[in-house]
């Protein structure tokens, strides 16, 4: 049965201890107020910015490796999609919560997650 995904979200990854400061930044830096996060989610180590339906999802996220950007990959299938990125040659490096942590042959780390905006909308990729 085919699957979907879409470049779903840029992540910057913020190794800080306080993120709050690096929210504000990025917020007045880019004219994007910051949303509510759901209670499991707001634990101080995320922020979401409010981008409209036809943008990218954009998140701080704090972290403890060196700061850094990378992207998110959103599906229908995660397990149907992390083997065909296998099959590409991308490694799964962790399993986080209910997503997978990539690397991509060049050393670029990506997740794949669940779908972020319901429906999914407008370019997807179709895979069988």
């Amino acid at each position: 049965m085919p699957h979907h995904s879409r470049l779903s979200t840029f992540v910057l990854d913020c190794e800080v201890d306080d993120l709050a400061p690096h929210v504000d930044f990025w917020r007045q830096a880019l004219g994007k107020p910051v949303k509510p996060l759901p209670p499991e989610d707001d634990d101080g180590r995320y922020a979401l910015f409010d981008t409209a339906d036809d943008e990218p999802i954009l998140m701080l996220q704090k972290v403890d490796h060196a700061s850094r950007i990378h992207l998110d990959i959103e599906t229908d299938d995660i397990e149907a999609e992390v083997a065909r990125l296998e099959g590409l040659g991308a490694v799964r490096v962790a399993q986080v919560h209910n997503w997978w942590v990539m690397q991509a042959p060049s050393g670029h780390r990506f997740c794949v997650v669940k779908p972020q905006r319901t429906p999914m909308g407008p370019h997807l990729n179709t895979w069988d």
